[in-house]
């Protein structure tokens, strides 16, 4: 039975607005009793600009106030502030974030961690990096690389996302394939809880497994159990400047059947990557790049090893077996990077087809790739839709990237239905609804679907038990 409300006179809406008012009051105040005042934000239009990160069709709210801490003391005071007026906590980063993970919620203190940006300690014998989570994850790779080290991890957006929000959503990047995702790359953390306490996790050591790996908890967690506020991260030494080869195929289905090949044939390239001739053509049209449209998949491959050259070469044969039209190895390094910076492109570029796009992020077991990208191009055409893919080939994580136009409800409707269909096509294939985005908002019902009733219980059972009055981050993941 629908339930309707009697009309309220002036009266009673005056008294709401003034409650509301004096609450929101409260908080400023008492966030302000350990804050600097330029550190609280509360003017609307400005808090208004932090309430979404770059994923569609996710609802935000509007924060209370956003918070910018430049120290972990200020992080604490703002956690005992929100657990003792049981207000949200939304922590954010640089906001790059494809699934809605950062969006705030009514009423929410958004706790926008982007004045932490100091590296406090590169050390080359102990192969660690110590940073603040406000750190931009290519400023920290420039910077370990003056010291002849390596920092693996590389997302698209490097030049703009935080260390911080790398870690909280797990995030992965172009050389996975050979050096894995960030995961495995964070080696401990300080972490300030829900009531304000402070906890150190993990270690700086070479090796540890003292109790239960909290650390891995902590990483892909979205926020939803404890701001990050220092994290050791493992380094490797510098690797030689990679080489690029560039493979040209008639189908996706030739191209897939080239990276099985590559990967049965215990090759470890830096990088496998793949566009298909959508995203091509979308990267030409957005940087003139010169890139071939008459391909149906262009395949990157790249190795930084002693002799690049000759793992090309072997590469390139595989590829000419699997059925490539051509293939064209890199001369140099600056040829390389130019591939390279095509392919990172390739988000960008897809969302100025229709100025609009929804990015997903399924990930299958490599050898049902060329199935997922069949099964993808059939969703296309079901719904008469721009769908554009760009993927990690080398793990399976493809990345279909649905254009439309958000001024038409009916070509709305259609991409949210098709991104829906592309997500039970990966399950299908014995994938996952997200290989490095995160759930967020986006995906919760998703999630819900992976791991099943029981697996949903045990996450939720986590979660009570760091943040019992759940004010990090809710309504986020489940």
């Amino acid at each position: 039975m629908s339930r309707i409300e009697a009309p309220r006179d002036k009266d009673d809406a005056a008294h709401e607005a003034g409650a509301v008012t004096a609450a929101s009051g409260t908080l400023v105040d008492r966030l302000l009793a350990g804050l600097p005042a330029e550190s609280v934000l509360t003017d609307p239009d400005v808090t208004a600009s932090y309430a979404n990160d770059m994923a569609s069709f996710c609802p935000a709210g509007a924060p209370a106030a956003v918070v910018l801490p430049r120290t972990v003391e200020e992080v604490q005071h703002v956690m005992r502030t929100a657990t003792a007026l049981r207000v949200p906590v939304v922590p954010q980063g640089a906001r790059t974030g494809l699934s809605g993970a950062a969006n705030a919620s009514d009423g929410c203190i958004v706790l926008s961690l982007t004045r932490m940006d100091r590296i406090l300690e590169i050390n080359p014998v102990d192969r660690v990096a110590v940073v603040e989570p406000g750190v931009v994850n290519a400023t920290l790779s420039r910077a370990v690389n003056e010291h002849g080290l390596y920092y693996p991890p590389d997302p698209s957006s490097w030049e703009m996302c935080t260390i911080g929000g790398n870690i909280g959503t797990a995030s992965g990047g172009l050389c996975c394939v050979k050096y894995g995702v960030t995961a495995e790359y964070v080696l401990g953390l300080d972490v300030v809880l829900a009531d304000g306490r402070l906890m150190s996790t993990g270690r700086r050591t070479a090796k540890g497994v003292a109790g239960y790996d909290l650390t891995r908890l902590f990483v892909g967690s979205e926020g939803s159990l404890g701001i990050v506020v220092r994290a050791v991260l493992a380094l490797r030494p510098k690797p030689p400047e990679q080489l690029v080869l560039a493979a040209e195929f008639a189908s996706a289905t030739a191209a897939c059947d080239a990276i099985c090949r590559i990967m049965e044939g215990g090759h470890v390239p830096s990088l496998l990557e793949l566009m298909d001739r959508t995203t091509v053509k979308a990267v030409n049209d957005l940087a003139h790049m010169g890139l071939p449209e008459t391909t149906e998949a262009l395949l990157l491959a790249a190795f930084d090893t002693a002799d690049p050259a000759a793992d090309l070469a072997a590469v390139g044969a595989l590829c000419e077996a699997a059925g490539a039209t051509q293939v064209v190895p890199a001369d140099d390094a600056a040829e390389s990077e130019l591939l390279l910076q095509a392919r990172r492109l390739s988000l960008t570029a897809l969302e100025a087809v229709k100025g609009t796009t929804m990015i997903d992020d399924v990930c299958v077991p490599r050898s049902r790739l060329g199935d997922m990208l069949e099964g993808i191009e059939r969703v296309a055409a079901k719904y008469d839709l721009t769908i554009g893919v760009c993927a990690h080939a080398g793990d399976g994580n493809t990345h279909p990237t649905v254009c439309f136009d958000a001024q038409d409800p009916d070509e709305s409707r259609r991409a949210r239905e098709s991104f829906d269909e592309i997500m039970a096509l990966g399950l299908e294939l014995g994938g996952t609804i997200t290989g490095e985005h995160g759930v967020g908002v986006l995906k919760k019902e998703w999630l819900a679907r992976e791991i099943g009733p029981v697996g949903l219980e045990m996450q939720r059972a986590v979660k009570q038990a760091f943040d019992p009055l759940d004010i990090l981050n809710p309504g986020k993941l489940f």
